[in-house]
């Protein structure tokens, strides 16, 4: 009888990559870490996809011509570009991969509410990401990313339809994740682990998640509408049959806006793990940091209005917008502030990790910063839909979404695999990153101050220097972005490292777990007796540099 249980206690431990090789054993899978795995390589391929689209479009604009793209050729490539990016990488990007991972670590569960919803949430993604594939391959769509009606709804080429069923489906998958991540940290949390202990980190995904449950079904039912005029013929917003096309610009940005903030909240809390773990102190003032996130979700839902300064809505709703946007900058500044602070005298470790969090700190400033002047309304008039918005958007979207994703895979990349890679190559990565990024994005700033209208591939030749700085910028970036790809990769062959089971120094649950973690996460349930950033240490553990 106690070799029995001790052959139980020995399964129980074996590690989640090992409990099963056959590709049933991953397809068929409701452990938490390894569809968090699935997501990661799905995303990843459509990053491939979206990047490449990106690099047509940087191609086209180096000469003031339209030599290498037809006008509706060049339309399909932004759309595609933006499709694939907004609903297909930077939504699910740090929730679906990075949170499905850790929030059972993080607060002592076995596994998130609803295991089998969350592997359906995976399959739901990955059939609107094959129809979308359809729609690219059958020639795409040329409505932008957006869907503005009434071109999207009438006068659009291409499988509009198909493209917003694909958007319409993915929903559902954002939807089953952001249920179950509350209704987890709701009720799976250990004993002891009271909201005062939970990692920032998982406070940022719960705010992101209120807003997933609360506004992505707003989209679905605009997105229902435009296909249904489309397809039958509903006056709904074409003006022809008695439509109303700001109708939609409202119904959209009241979703689109918080969308913005489903990309940039998990952003923010995988930063906050990373500064106290690379300063090894406690963060400064925990429940502003912690009650910022909340304020962020609730205030991101009442200023999609000023998006429309230009729509013609009343001067009195801009003036109100204007203010919620300014007001919205107040949490988001709180946690520039403590991050500083808990940086201030920390025992700071350079790693690749922290490298790619201050990237992340001041390129999301520099996006912060315009967005005010955006909120602005006599600036916003004189730069709505130019490059400067361009320039804006990729600041927060791309420099501040992407680069705090690597940065999370580096952190969690020991854990996740039980691998190290090399630590060299990757702070040249992330500085690559770093400054690739601004040289692409920084000209595109002042083309739109100088009038540069976005979506047009032909243009002043006035404009001709910095567009092909931005396209150079945009090789240097793609070489940061590809080398962690290689060396990430190389660490999982055979000769790759070993990860101990905390290399940081780290002190969130998740780090008293094996690399790669047991299958049900914990041996036995743990019990939390202090917050996630009791650091006792005097000095970080060091990690030598391959």
């Amino acid at each position: 009888m106690g070799d029995e249980r001790h052959g139980a206690a020995e399964k129980q431990e074996i590690d989640y990559l090992q409990d099963g090789h056959s590709l049933a054993s991953w397809f068929f899978t409701t452990d938490h870490k390894r569809i968090a795995i699935l997501y990661l390589v799905t995303v990843t391929l459509f990053f491939l996809i979206g990047a490449s689209a990106a690099a047509m479009i940087r191609l086209e604009l180096l000469t003031p011509a339209g030599d290498l793209l037809t006008n509706e050729g060049y339309n399909r490539a932004f759309s595609i570009h933006g499709i694939v990016m907004v609903w297909f990488f930077l939504i699910p990007s740090i929730p679906n991969t990075i949170g499905n991972f850790l929030i059972p670590l993080m607060i002592g569960a076995r596994d998130l509410a609803f295991p089998r919803l969350n592997l359906l949430s995976w399959y739901i993604y990955v059939a609107a990401g094959i129809l979308l594939l359809f729609v690219l391959f059958g020639g795409g769509v040329d409505t932008g990313w957006t869907f503005y009606t009434p071109l999207s709804s009438v006068y659009a080429n291409g499988a509009v339809v198909a493209a917003i069923v694909a958007v319409f489906i993915s929903g559902f998958s954002t939807i089953l994740t952001g249920l179950n991540f509350l209704v987890t940290i709701h009720k799976l949390r250990a004993p002891g682990m009271t909201w005062g202990r939970l990692p920032l980190f998982v406070w940022s995904h719960y705010a992101v998640s209120i807003i997933f449950v609360l506004a992505t079904p707003v989209l679905a039912i605009t997105l229902l509408l435009v296909a249904a005029e489309r397809v039958l013929g509903l006056g709904v917003f074409d003006p022809r049959l008695g439509g109303d096309p700001l109708l939609f610009q409202h119904l959209f940005w009241f979703y689109s806006h918080p969308a913005v903030y489903i990309m940039v909240l998990p952003a923010l809390g995988v930063v906050s793990e990373l500064i106290t773990a690379a300063a090894h102190k406690r963060i400064f003032g925990y429940w502003f940091v912690a009650y910022a996130s909340i304020a962020i979700a609730v205030i991101g839902f009442m200023v999609w209005g000023h998006h429309m300064f230009v729509s013609g809505q009343s001067v009195y709703a801009s003036t109100v917008f204007s203010f919620l946007s300014i007001a919205v900058a107040v949490p988001s500044a709180i946690k520039i502030y403590n991050w500083t602070a808990t940086l201030y005298k920390g025992d700071i470790a350079l790693d690749a990790p922290l490298l790619f969090a201050l990237g992340f700190i001041g390129l999301f400033v520099a996006g912060g910063l315009t967005g005010l002047m955006l909120a602005m309304l006599a600036i916003d008039v004189h730069v709505h839909d130019t490059y400067f918005v361009v320039a804006h958007f990729h600041y927060i979207m791309v420099g501040g979404t992407v680069t705090a994703f690597f940065g999370a895979l580096h952190f969690w990349w020991p854990k996740m695999t039980g691998r190290l890679y090399n630590e060299t190559l990757a702070r040249i990565a992330a500085l690559v990153i770093l400054v690739g990024f601004n040289l692409t994005f920084f000209p595109q700033f002042m083309l739109g101050y100088e009038g540069m209208p976005r979506r047009y591939h032909v243009y002043p030749p006035e404009f001709q220097v910095l567009q092909v700085l931005s396209s150079g910028g945009a090789s240097l970036l793609a070489l940061g972005y590809a080398m962690p790809i290689v060396y990430l990769l190389w660490s999982l062959l055979p000769g790759g490292r070993r990860a101990p089971a905390n290399p940081w120094g780290a002190t969130g649950l998740e780090w008293s777990t094996s690399s790669p973690p047991p299958t049900h996460n914990f041996v036995e349930t743990p019990t939390v007796e202090h917050g996630p950033y009791h650091y006792p240490l005097e000095h970080p553990v060091s990690r030598d540099d391959d």
